[in-house]
C-alpha cells in the first residue's frame, strides 16, 4: 500500500484533462479521490461515472473525457492492479496511427504530460515571410484557419481575439428626440420655457433631432451535432456581443429552444458556459429548426425583436424534420425583424449549394447568406453591420437561382 501509485496516476491524468483544455485544479483531484473510496474499484463502469461526476460539468466536455479516459487507463488488467493498489506509472505510447484517432487537443495534451514516450519526429521548419519591418507573425495564418482544426493552443489564441472583437451594428433613428445645437427642426417646449425664464419679448428658438441608437441583436444558434465543431467558437463569439453592448438577446436550440442570455452576461466566461451547459438540455442532439423557430416566434418575437432588431440565425441548415413548417415560420421570423442574417459554417466548402430541405426553406427569407467558421468571417460579419441596414443583398438572389 505504501508503494502504491493510484494518487499519482490519478494526478497526471487530472493533468491531461486541464491540458486539454477542461477546468481541473486541486481541488477536483481530492474530489476524485474521494469519490474513488466511495464506489470502490470492483468495475470500471464505476470507475468511469465517478470520474466523469467529478471532472465533467458541461455536456461539451463530455467527449474529450471520454476519449482521454480510455486512452489514459486502457491497460487490460487495470482493474486488478487498481484493487492491489499497485497502479505502475501508465504511459501514453501513442503510435502514429492511434494518435491520428485522437483529437488534436488530447493528442498535445498526452505529448505535454509524457514527452518521453512519443516518437520524436523532425518537426518541419517553419517558413516566415519578413516585411519591411522585419518582423513576422502567425495572425494572418490564424485569422483564415476553421474552428474545427485548430489545435488546443491555436483556439484559445482564437479566443482571445474574440474576446476582443467588437460588433458595431448602424445605428437607427428612433421616435425620441434629443436636444441639439445646429439648426433643423424646433423645440418649441424648450424654447418656450427659456423664453419664461428669461422674461424676454423674443422666443430663443432651441433646436431638436432624432436620437439614434444600435438596434436590438437577437442570436439564434445551432448547438446539435452536426454544429458540435463550431458551437464552442460561437458561444464564445455570443458572450462577447453580450458583454460589449446592450440590448442582445441569444438563443440556443436544438431539438428545443432555450433562451441563455442571463448566463452569457456573467463576465468570466467559463463561469458563463459551464451554466449554459446546465441549462441546454440537447447539447449534440438532433435538429428541429420549424419547430424551435415556432416557439421562438410564439413566445419571444414580440418581446426581443421591437425597435428594428438585428437577427443572427447560425446554422447549417440540416433539419431532421425535413423542413416541416420551416418555411412558414422563417417567413414570420423575417417579417418580425429589420434584418435577418443566416450564418452557415457550410458555406466554407467551395461546392456547397444550399440544396437541402432545410436550406431551401429558409433561403428565400435571409438578407445576407454568410459562412461563420473562422475569425476572419466573424470580422467580415462586424464590418457588414457596422454598413447601412437594408434588405435583400444581390449575393442572395444569386443562391436562389442556383436552387431553383
Amino acid at each position: 500500500m505504501a508503494e502504491g501509485r493510484l494518487v499519482e496516476n490519478l494526478m497526471l491524468f487530472a493533468r491531461t484533462l486541464r491540458a486539454a483544455g477542461m477546468p481541473v485544479g486541486p481541488g477536483r483531484v481530492l474530489e476524485a479521490i474521494r469519490a474513488m473510496q466511495a464506489v470502490g474499484l470492483e468495475r470500471r463502469d464505476d470507475l468511469y461515472w465517478a470520474l466523469h461526476a467529478v471532472f465533467v460539468n458541461r455536456k461539451d466536455q463530455q467527449p474529450l473525457f471520454d476519449q482521454a479516459f480510455h486512452v489514459f487507463w486502457r491497460n487490460p488488467r487495470i482493474l486488478e492492479r487498481l484493487t492491489q493498489m499497485l497502479l505502475p506509472e501508465v504511459r501514453a505510447e501513442l503510435d502514429r496511427t492511434k494518435q491520428e484517432e485522437m483529437s488534436r487537443r488530447l493528442a498535445e495534451a498526452m505529448q505535454q504530460e509524457f514527452p518521453g514516450e512519443q516518437q520524436e519526429e523532425e518537426a518541419p521548419e517553419e517558413e516566415y515571410e519578413f516585411d519591411a519591418a522585419l518582423t513576422w507573425s502567425n495572425k494572418d495564418v490564424l485569422q483564415t484557419m476553421d474552428f474545427e482544426k485548430m489545435s488546443r493552443a491555436e483556439m484559445e489564441e482564437a479566443k482571445r481575439a474574440i474576446e476582443r472583437l467588437r460588433l458595431p451594428v448602424n445605428q437607427i433613428r428612433t421616435r425620441r428626440f434629443r436636444p441639439h445645437h445646429a439648426p433643423g427642426r424646433a423645440d418649441m417646449r424648450r424654447s418656450l420655457r427659456e423664453a419664461l425664464r428669461a422674461g424676454r419679448d423674443s422666443i430663443p428658438i432651441k433646436w431638436r433631432r432624432q436620437r439614434r441608437r444600435p438596434p436590438p441583436l437577437v442570436i439564434i444558434c445551432d448547438v446539435s451535432g452536426s454544429m458540435a465543431q463550431y458551437s464552442r467558437m460561437v458561444l464564445h463569439f455570443m458572450h462577447a456581443v453580450t458583454n460589449d453592448r446592450d440590448r442582445v438577446h441569444a438563443f440556443v436550440f436544438g431539438t428545443r429552444l432555450t433562451n441563455i442570455t442571463r448566463y452569457l452576461r456573467t463576465k468570466d466566461v467559463d463561469e458563463a458556459l459551464e451554466k449554459v451547459g446546465q441549462a441546454v438540455t440537447d447539447w449534440q442532439g438532433g435538429t428541429r429548426i420549424g419547430q424551435c423557430l415556432h416557439f421562438f416566434n410564439r413566445d419571444w418575437s414580440r418581446r426581443v425583436l421591437g425597435q428594428g432588431a438585428v437577427v443572427l440565425l447560425i446554422t447549417d441548415g440540416l433539419d431532421r424534420d425535413n423542413a416541416e413548417g420551416l418555411q412558414r415560420e422563417m417567413e414570420r421570423l423575417h417579417k418580425s425583424c429589420r434584418r435577418l442574417i443566416w450564418l452557415n459554417p457550410l458555406l466554407r466548402y467551395e461546392g456547397y449549394a444550399p440544396k437541402s430541405q432545410g436550406a431551401q426553406a429558409m433561403m428565400p427569407h435571409v438578407d445576407e447568406f454568410r459562412s461563420v467558421h473562422n475569425l476572419e468571417s466573424l470580422r467580415e460579419l462586424a464590418d457588414a453591420l457596422s454598413r447601412p441596414i437594408s434588405r435583400r443583398q444581390e449575393g442572395v438572389s444569386e443562391w436562389l437561382q442556383m436552387i431553383e
